[in-house]
């Protein structure tokens, strides 16, 4: 019954996390970042993540383990998985050091000052490290979010289109902030490319290991937990990393304005295609 749809699981993880990739791109091939539209793109996300992970994947959980296992403990191991969820993104958060965090904003503007500077300076190895921890770090980030997006699309594809959407514009400004001190760093535009394009491999390999560890076992009580786990996940991305980042880049207003215009488009997706 899953095999069905592991194909199209596994390739909108794998559209997901390459958007790293498209973060480099647009250092590259563009001279000024158009922050307002990354502001509204980034609170569309939250919006969207948000939403969705509240109103439809934790319903979904708790339904599914209320059936399974009966209304008192269902209620209970999907608050359980819920927080656990938060717990475990926010526990990989806590063990990456502050410096190399991949939360730290970077514009296109960041890559022409890194080629001015290139001019004058030679390879600088500490500027190197950082660039490769953050890819390091933003692929930790990603293995849960491929996990998450992998069994989205395995239980109900039509929540993971928009869940996978919401998760590639995320990952632009991580791309950014991966290229640019590898650039600064090297000069060497297609490395930078690399790297942050592979730090996106993480998302599709999450997806893999986890469908690998769990195939033998899913059954609608571990899609339930899951669901939920999913579910904190998200909401936890959104509030730690989407939000702050929107309101970085723009206007407070345009943050909120996006994180709205994300919940409504949600809510009419969900009502169309239900």
């Amino acid at each position: 019954m899953f095999s069905e749809n592991v194909l199209f699981a596994f390739g909108l993880t794998l559209f997901a996390g390459l958007s790293t990739g498209i973060g480099s791109l647009l250092g590259f091939f563009t001279k000024k970042t158009n922050t307002k539209f990354l502001s509204i793109s980034l609170g569309f996300s939250a919006g969207v993540m948000i939403y969705v992970s509240l109103v439809e994947i934790l319903q979904q959980a708790q339904m599914t383990l209320v059936n399974e296992l009966g209304k008192s403990i269902g209620g209970w191991v999907t608050i359980i998985s819920f927080f656990g969820g938060m717990f475990i993104i926010a526990l990989i958060d806590k063990v990456i050091p502050e410096e190399e965090n991949p939360h730290s904003l970077q514009t296109v503007e960041d890559l022409e000052e890194a080629e001015e500077e290139m001019e004058t300076k030679s390879t600088n190895s500490g500027l190197m490290r950082m660039g490769i921890m953050s890819a390091l770090a933003i692929g930790i980030h990603n293995f849960p979010e491929g996990l998450a997006t992998f069994a989205a699309a395995l239980k109900d594809p039509t929540i993971a289109v928009p869940i996978a959407i919401a998760i590639a514009i995320h990952n632009i400004p991580e791309g950014i902030a991966v290229s640019v001190p590898i650039y600064y760093a090297t000069g060497d535009r297609k490395k930078a490319f690399t790297y942050s394009f592979l730090s996106g491999l993480s998302e599709p390999l999450g997806a893999i290991i986890g469908y690998l560890l769990l195939y033998r076992f899913l059954n609608d009580t571990i899609f339930g937990i899951i669901f939920a786990l999913v579910a904190g996940i998200m909401v936890f991305i959104s509030l730690d990393e989407l939000l702050p980042a929107s309101e970085k880049y723009g206007e407070h207003h345009l943050s909120i304005y996006g994180l709205i215009g994300g919940m409504a488009v949600m809510a009419i997706s969900l009502v169309l295609l239900g």
